[in-house]
C-alpha cells in the first residue's frame, strides 16, 4: 500500500523576497516617489517665489536648473530601467537580468539620487558625491542590459541598439551635469539639459512607443496592420542631434528645420496607429492621446522658431518643452507603468475610472502648464498657472501613487511568481 506524503507547508515569502521578485517592482517603486518629492519642494519653491506666504528654499544652486535635471534625469530612469529589465530578455529571446544586478543598480541608483536632493539643501559635497553614485548605478544597469542584449539569440536587436545607444548618452547628460556642478561653467549645464531632452529622453520614449503601441493595438482593434517603419526611430534621434546642435549654438530660429519633419513623424504614426478607433479600451487609448503630444510638442517648437526667424520674439518661452516633457513623456510613462504594473502584478488589463481620470488631470496638468509660459495668461486672479500645474501634478500622480505604489510591495494576485 502506498503512503501519499502530505505537501509541505509553503515557505511564506518576506516583504523583501516579494519586492527584489522582478526588476519593475523596485524600480516602478522608486520612480513613483520621484513623480512625487522633487515637484512638492518646488511647488514649495514657486510659491515661496510667487506668494508672501513664505521665503524660497535655501539651495546651493539655482532651482530651476536644478528642477530641470532631477525631472530629465533623476525621475524617468527608474521607469526605463525597470521597464527595460523586464523587456529586454522577452524582446530579444535572451537571458534575465540577474537579481543581483537590478537590485545593485536599485540601491545605487536610489542613494546617490536621494544624497544629491539632500545635499542641495544642506551640502555641496553630498551633491556631487551623490550625483556620482547616482551615475555609478546607472552604468551598472546599462552594463547588466548590455548582458542580456550580448547573450541573446534574437538576430534583430535595432531597437535594443538604439536604447542602449540612447542610456548612454543619457548617463554623459548626467555625467555633464556633474561636471558643471564642479567647474561652474555654462557650457556643460547646456550640454547637459540638451542631452536629457534630445538625446535621452524622447527618442527613447519615441523608440519605446514605435516598439509596443502596433503590439498593444493588434491586440485590441480589429482588423489592425502593424506598421513600424524601422528608419523612423533613427530618424527621430538624427533630427533630435540637429535640434540640439543648433540650440547649443543659440540658432533657435533655425530649429524648425528638424522640428517640422519631427512633428509630421508624429502625427503621421498617430494616424497610421488608428488613434480613434484605440478610444474604445481606456488602457490602450491613453498610451496613444500620450503618443499624439508628441507631435504637438514639435509643432509648438517648429511655430516659436519660425516666428522667431521672422520677428526676433520668444512667443511661447518653455511651453513646447513641456509639451513634451508633461503631455508625452510623463503621460507615456504613467500608462506605460500603469499597463506593466496591472499586467504583472495578475491583474485585469484594464483601467478604472478613476485612472482614467487621473489620466485626464494629467493631461490638463499640461495644458496649464503650457499656458504658464504665455504672458497674458500666466496669472489668473492673482493665482500663477505655475502653482496651479504643480499642484494639479501631485494631486494626480499622488493618487495614482496609492493606487498603484501598494502592488510593487504585495504579491500577484493571481499567485504566480514575479
Amino acid at each position: 500500500m502506498q503512503i501519499i506524503q502530505p505537501d509541505a507547508p509553503k515557505q511564506k515569502k518576506s516583504f523583501l523576497d516579494i519586492f527584489t521578485a522582478a526588476p519593475h517592482r523596485m524600480m516602478f517603486f522608486a520612480g513613483a516617489i520621484q513623480l512625487l518629492l522633487p515637484v512638492f519642494f518646488w511647488s514649495i519653491e514657486l510659491i515661496g517665489l510667487h506668494s508672501d506666504l513664505w521665503r524660497p528654499l535655501d539651495i546651493s544652486f539655482p532651482s530651476s536648473w536644478l528642477h530641470g535635471f532631477i525631472m530629465l534625469y533623476g525621475v524617468f530612469i527608474f521607469f526605463m530601467f525597470g521597464f527595460l529589465m523586464t523587456t529586454f530578455p522577452r524582446w530579444m529571446n535572451g537571458p534575465l537580468v540577474e537579481k543581483s544586478a537590478y537590485i545593485s543598480t536599485f540601491i545605487w541608483c536610489s542613494v546617490g539620487i536621494s544624497l544629491f536632493q539632500y545635499g542641495i539643501f544642506y551640502s555641496v559635497f553630498l551633491a556631487v558625491s551623490g550625483l556620482g553614485i547616482f551615475l555609478f548605478g546607472w552604468a551598472l544597469g546599462i552594463f547588466s542590459l548590455f548582458k542580456v542584449y550580448r547573450a541573446a539569440a534574437s538576430p534583430d536587436k535595432q531597437y535594443e541598439t538604439l536604447l542602449l545607444f540612447m542610456l548612454l548618452a543619457g548617463w554623459l547628460g548626467a555625467a555633464n551635469f556633474l561636471i558643471w556642478l564642479l567647474t561652474d561653467d555654462w557650457f556643460f549645464i547646456q550640454i547637459s539639459i540638451n542631452t536629457g531632452l534630445w538625446l535621452f529622453l524622447i527618442p527613447v520614449l519615441f523608440t519605446v512607443a514605435h516598439r509596443m503601441l502596433p503590439f498593444f493595438s493588434s491586440n485590441v482593434i480589429g482588423h489592425y496592420q502593424i506598421y513600424q517603419p524601422r528608419w523612423m526611430p533613427v530618424s527621430i534621434l538624427i533630427l533630435g542631434i540637429i535640434h540640439m546642435q543648433l540650440s547649443l549654438n543659440n540658432l533657435y530660429q533655425w530649429t524648425f528645420i528638424s522640428d517640422i519633419p519631427m512633428a509630421l513623424i508624429g502625427f503621421y504614426l498617430s494616424y497610421k496607429w488608428r488613434l480613434k478607433d484605440s478610444l474604445i479600451n481606456g488602457l490602450l487609448a491613453v498610451l496613444h492621446l500620450s503618443f499624439i503630444w508628441f507631435a504637438i510638442g514639435m509643432t509648438l517648437f517648429s511655430i516659436q522658431s519660425l516666428v522667431l526667424l521672422s520677428t526676433e520674439t520668444l512667443i511661447l518661452a518653455k511651453a513646447p518643452i513641456h509639451a513634451l516633457t508633461i503631455g508625452f513623456v510623463a503621460s507615456m510613462l504613467v500608462a506605460m507603468a500603469s499597463r506593466v504594473t496591472l499586467g504583472h502584478s495578475g491583474r485585469p488589463l484594464h483601467a478604472n475610472r478613476l485612472t482614467i481620470s487621473l489620466f485626464i488631470g494629467l493631461q490638463l496638468t499640461a495644458v496649464v502648464r503650457i499656458l504658464a509660459d504665455i504672458p497674458a495668461l500666466s496669472e489668473i486672479h492673482g493665482l500663477h498657472l505655475y502653482i496651479i500645474s504643480a499642484l494639479a501634478w501631485l494631486v494626480c500622480l499622488g493618487t495614482w501613487f496609492i493606487i498603484y505604489a501598494p502592488m510593487y510591495l504585495s504579491r500577484r494576485a493571481d499567485g504566480r511568481p514575479g
